[in-house]
C-alpha cells in the first residue's frame, strides 16, 4: 500500500516511515545532493531518530532524549507547533514562507535546531543540508496525517 494512500497518525514511526518512502522513490531528493547525517525529531517528550545516507533515508525509529547525545542535530517544536507546520504544509502542498525549517529556525526564541552536545560542528550539517530536510518534510503534504 502507498503511503499516500493510508491515514497516518502524527507523530508515529509509521508517519516517519511513510516519509522515508516517499524521499527515497523522489529523484528530486537525489537531485539536491547528498544528506549524511543523524536527525532527532521531538514533539514534546517523544523523540524520533531519522538517519540519512547519502541520496537516502536509511532509518527511522523512535528513540529516547538519550539517544538525542548521538544524533548531529534534532528539530524541537512544541506538539502544537507541529501540527501546524504538517498541517501548514497539507494546506500548501509545502511549507509556506513562514513555516520553513529555515524561518522556523530563525523566529522561534530557541531556534528549531539543536544539538544535544554543543557540538557546533555537528550542529552546522543541518544549515548544509537544510534544502534536503525542507524536501523532506514538504513530501508529508502527500500523506493522509491524523494527529494523537
Amino acid at each position: 500500500m502507498s503511503p499516500a494512500t493510508k491515514t497516518l497518525v502524527f507523530p508515529s514511526v509509521e508517519w516517519f516511515q511513510a516519509l522515508q518512502q516517499l524521499v527515497n522513490a523522489d529523484p528530486e531528493f537525489r537531485r539536491l545532493g547528498t544528506v549524511d547525517a543523524g536527525m532527532g525529531v521531538k514533539v514534546g517528550s517523544r523523540v524520533f531518530v531519522i538517519t540519512f545516507e547519502a541520496f537516502e533515508c536509511v532509518d527511522v525509529k523512535e528513540g529516547s532524549e538519550a539517544d538525542l547525545d548521538d544524533l548531529d542535530f534534532y528539530l524541537e517544536l512544541s506538539e502544537d507547533d507541529w501540527r501546524e507546520l504538517v498541517e501548514n504544509t497539507k494546506a500548501n502542498g509545502g511549507a509556506d514562507r513562514r513555516h520553513t525549517l529555515n524561518t522556523l529556525d530563525l523566529t522561534k526564541k530557541d531556534g528549531l535546531s539543536q544539538n544535544a552536545t554543543g557540538d557546533q560542528l555537528r550542529a552546522d550539517i543541518f544549515f548544509r543540508v537544510n534544502q534536503s530536510l525542507q524536501h523532506f518534510f514538504d513530501l508529508s503534504a502527500q500523506l493522509d496525517t491524523v494527529f494523537k
